[in-house]
C-alpha cells in the first residue's frame, strides 16, 4: 500500500494534514508523537531486559532444584 506512494501523493497528504490540524498545531503534534515514540521504545527495551533476566534466573533455579532433592514428593491424603 505505501510502496505505491510517489511525490505527488505525499504532497497532497501533507496539504490535507495542514488543512485539518492547522500550521500552529503541527509542532505540538510532532513533539507529542516524538514523546510517545520515546516512551514506547523505552518500554519495549525494559520488556526485553526483563525477559533476559527472567530466562537467566529460571535457568539457574531449574539447575538447583534438579540436583537438590532426589526424593519424590508424597501424595496429599
Amino acid at each position: 500500500m505505501l510502496s505505491n506512494l510517489n511525490g505527488w501523493h505525499l504532497l497532497i497528504l501533507i496539504l490535507v494534514v495542514l488543512l485539518i490540524f492547522g500550521a500552529p498545531k503541527l509542532p505540538g503534534l510532532a513533539r507529542s508523537l516524538g514523546q510517545s515514540m520515546r516512551i514506547f521504545r523505552s518500554e519495549v527495551k525494559a520488556m526485553k531486559d526483563d525477559d533476559g533476566k527472567d530466562s537467566a534466573s529460571s535457568g539457574s533455579t531449574n539447575a538447583s532444584t534438579e540436583s537438590g532433592n532426589d526424593k519424590p514428593a508424597k501424595p496429599a491424603s
